[in-house]
């Protein structure tokens, strides 16, 4: 991984065999960053992502491997109960499937592993955003209160 911060931007290069989300949040804790908001493209191996079961009250996991496309990754940052930033990201592949078509996989990212190149932009924002847990919807939400 390689980053470099532009004014208020950081630009994020995350290289073959790294974790997305491992990546983004380690930039965050060495730049301090406890809030704000990326987006990103890029090649991947391997991914996983959810897609939240209100009834359960939990994820169920789709992991897709191979060549994949990231063509979309978005995302934000906030901070914890334990103080520690926490990401929240969506993202859309696509990847051929075994008999050549194109398929799409999209949903909450658990996880995804570079396969050549991640380019992510992140923009910090200027104060602390917090995590409050919303009993209406039963999950936390962001704090800005």
């Amino acid at each position: 991984m390689e980053y470099k911060k532009i004014r208020n931007t950081v630009y994020i290069r995350v290289d073959k065999g790294e974790n997305v989300v491992q990546t983004i949040l380690s930039v965050c804790r060495k730049e301090n960053i406890r809030g704000g908001y990326f987006q990103g493209i890029g090649a991947c191996d391997t991914a996983t992502i959810s897609t939240y079961i209100p009834e359960r009250n939990d994820f169920v996991d789709h992991t897709i491997s191979g060549m994949i496309e990231m063509i979309s990754l978005m995302g934000n940052i906030s901070i914890d109960d334990k103080d520690e930033p926490f990401q929240h990201s969506h993202a859309v592949f696509s990847y051929l499937k075994d008999n050549g078509e194109i398929a799409v996989a999209a949903g909450h990212l658990k996880e995804a592993q570079i396969g050549y190149t991640g380019e992510i932009v992140l923009t910090p924002a200027e104060e602390k955003i917090g995590r409050v847990f919303d009993a209406r919807a039963g999950i936390d939400v962001w704090k800005l209160s």
